[in-house]
């Protein structure tokens, strides 16, 4: 029921009556949960494809329900075209609750209801809160439960949202490689443990880290895939209970025809597909793999740039900004380290999603809203960050290639090199000699007679492949 004076409006529900601004697209249910839950500042409009998906989900139902023959060919139509207009970005600012809720997304869902409803209405030419005509439940609700909108809407949301990230790992891992095919020739001691290894080039290093980006790629694809299967049409708990014959096979194929993408299908268990969040722990652990290889990238790259005296020096990275409001001329590695904490982010997101994950009880897991946020942010910082890194330092590096080769010769490492035709023995009395005494190994392979000048450089080039 629904009482419309001139500048406020007031609609009533089981517990009471609530007043509402008269230009407010959202209803009574909105306010209520908007006033329970003030718990962070992370509010449903600030990921517009959560919103685009869920009227996506409702322009679906709407054509599916008429479809079958359940809904009102006009009311249908009004609910569709509200639902493009709030796909399309109109109305976000009126999706207002915080992304935290108690209730497994029933807030959110109901946001999504009345605020399509009411603009449905307008088409109609109904004021807004005329529910008589239009209801936010009855009809744009029709077959459907938050169970089974909301997961599907955060899967949809998902598969586009990685989708962006993939484009940003995809500028990050060529950077990576054009890096490597510019360094190809360059030089140096590779380390295990922080301790001289064996020799290889700068392009190697760069090479290497643009396969561990491509290996988070594919993970990542894997999964985006599996976010296609729906449970739409399971509504409260996977039966079907609501739902008339026919809606969900009709709701999926528009989905499919809305969106472009064929791959939507309906979960082959509606029942196990509501009360199982894994997809979400499978998703949040791919970003968490290429998060923590992004970070092990920006910690190499803090390590070899370190000094730029009393320290490896073997890579330059672009200056940034000044480091010290202190220190005059000291830069820091400020685009690694921002790209460090936006991994222990994604990780900190990991575990709480893992422990809302295991946390749901028989048919419903209720804490889906805080997996939502969680993987919401890790998409996005991490596009940003992959982006970030890529054009703001990845594209900028230079490499000191003289004082790497001067490492490389003077370098007890080169006694493995050495090793297979001198003998193990023999390469561990170079190599103790040379940190001993300082001398290069090459200069006493050489003196020894162990080796000529000429074998000492085809058993470098030989390690190196050039």
């Amino acid at each position: 029921m629904t009482e419309v004076q001139l500048d406020h409006r007031t609609e009533t529900d089981l517990i009471g009556t609530v007043e509402l601004p008269t230009d407010a697209y959202y209803g009574v249910n909105t306010v209520r949960a908007a006033e329970n839950f003030q718990l962070s500042s992370t509010r449903l409009n600030q990921f517009p494809e959560l919103i685009a998906a869920l009227a996506i989900i409702k322009q679906a139902a709407a054509a599916a329900n008429r479809d079958v023959g359940a809904l009102d060919a006009t009311i249908a139509d009004a609910i569709i075209s509200a639902s493009q207009e709030v796909a399309s970005g109109q109305l976000h600012e009126q999706f207002i609750l915080d992304m935290i809720q108690g209730g497994a997304g029933t807030s959110t869902n109901m946001n999504a209801n009345e605020v399509i409803a009411n603009r449905a209405l307008e088409h109609l030419g109904h004021s807004k809160g005329d529910y008589d005509v239009l209801h936010p439940l009855n009809h744009v609700n029709m077959g459907q439960s938050t169970n089974d909108v909301y997961p599907s809407a955060l899967k949809l949301a998902l598969h586009q949202m990685t989708g962006d990230l993939l484009n940003s790992l995809a500028v990050l891992k060529a950077s990576l490689q054009a890096k490597a095919k510019e360094f190809n020739s360059a030089v140096k001691m590779g380390r295990t443990q922080m301790q001289i290894a064996v020799p290889m080039t700068l392009g190697q290093e760069f090479g290497a880290w643009a396969v561990m980006i491509e290996r988070a790629e594919t993970g990542l694809q894997r999964v985006r895939f599996d976010l296609l299967e729906l449970n739409l049409g399971g509504t409260a708990i996977g039966t079907g209970i609501n739902a008339n014959e026919g809606y969900r096979e009709r709701a999926i194929e528009h989905l499919r025809e809305i969106t472009g993408l064929n791959g939507i299908a309906s979960a082959s268990d509606l029942i196990a597909s509501t009360a199982d969040t894994q997809i979400f722990v499978d998703l949040s652990g791919a970003l968490k793999r290429a998060a923590t290889t992004m970070s092990k990238i920006a910690n190499d790259l803090r390590v070899l740039s370190s000094g730029p005296s009393g320290g490896f020096a073997e890579v330059n990275l672009p200056a940034r900004q000044a480091g010290s409001s202190i220190m005059p001329g000291k830069v820091n590695p400020v685009i690694p380290e921002a790209v460090n904490q936006v991994a222990f982010q994604v990780a900190g997101h990991d575990t709480a999603i893992t422990m809302a994950s295991e946390a749901g009880q028989l048919e419903l897991n209720p804490f889906e809203p805080i997996m939502a946020r969680g993987l919401f942010d890790s998409i996005m910082t991490l596009s940003n960050a992959a982006t970030m890194f890529a054009e703001k330092c990845i594209d900028g590096i230079t490499a000191n290639t003289a004082l790497m080769r001067d490492v490389v010769e003077g370098s007890a490492g080169l006694a493995t090199v050495f090793s297979p035709v001198v003998g193990y023995k023999a390469a561990t009395a170079l190599a103790v000699e040379a940190n001993t005494t300082g001398a290069k190994v090459t200069d006493l392979a050489v003196d020894k007679g162990l080796l000529s000048k000429m074998q000492v450089q085809q058993l470098i080039n030989d390690a190196l492949e050039i």
